[in-house]
């Protein structure tokens, strides 16, 4: 292993589900206790560290929309606010760990969180403060991952690494198809072709033209984050195509 990281600024996607473990709804704090410890890990690196978080695991929109009748501006909403409690189980748990945080939302809820500003969340980083992400981009219609893609473009990250399930891309399915084939390096391009959904298309389009790598692993193996950070072989990674 390297002794130095490869990336010294990174941002880290964290679905809502991936921290329902295998409770499949809500919040399981042994598993944000495990990710908040990675987390740790890597900051103790003296990687700057920044995290968007989801809110599957309390709230979809999409099913919200198409089994509850909700209007869709409106689902994209509650989503945006069950992400908000899932930054705050994250940020509970790595300052029990002894590391500052900072919760910051796009959408102004200021009894329990800072207003996003990207020059704030700069110098929170700079000040050695991990910075969670919340709310999305703060507008309905757009992903999580489109918030991550933006979020890492504004705070100048040198990588997104998305935190799934899976060991990484792979060239279907995995849960439908035995014979799926993982594919540890590609393009953006790729990704779109082949219809792949590790990102949506406007979160692979922003990141494809910021030239900001994804790096795909599962963050419920220990150590895979490590090893990204330094370089190490893991996963999946998806990259612009070279100039």
């Amino acid at each position: 292993m390297e002794q130095t990281p490869r990336y010294t600024r990174v941002l880290i996607k964290l679905s809502g589900e991936a921290l329902a473990g295998d409770l499949g709804y809500g919040i399981d704090p042994d598993v944000v206790a495990e990710m908040a410890v990675q987390l740790q890990e890597i900051f103790d690196c003296g990687v700057e560290v920044a995290v968007v978080v989801g809110g599957g695991n309390i709230f979809r929109a999409r099913t919200g929309v198409r089994h509850g009748g909700i209007e869709r501006t409106t689902a994209d909403y509650m989503g945006m606010l069950a992400s908000v409690l899932n930054a705050l189980a994250m940020q509970d748990a790595l300052e029990k760990l002894g590391v500052q945080t900072r919760v910051l939302t796009a959408i102004t809820m200021n009894e329990v969180a800072e207003p996003y500003i990207r020059r704030r969340a700069v110098y929170h980083l700079e000040k050695g403060r991990i910075v969670i992400f919340a709310a999305g981009t703060g507008n309905p219609y757009f992903t999580t991952d489109t918030a991550a893609a933006l979020r890492a473009a504004e705070v100048g990250a040198q990588a997104i690494i998305k935190a799934t399930n899976v060991a990484g891309v792979y060239d279907r399915d995995p849960k439908q198809d035995a014979n799926a084939k993982l594919l540890p390096r590609l393009t953006y391009m790729d990704a779109l072709r082949m219809g792949l959904k590790v990102m949506d298309a406007t979160a692979i389009s922003l990141s494809m033209e910021n030239r900001i790598p994804l790096l795909v692993l599962n963050m419920r193996e220990p150590g895979n984050l490590m090893k990204a950070i330094f370089g190490e072989s893991v996963g999946s990674t998806i990259e612009a195509d070279p100039e």
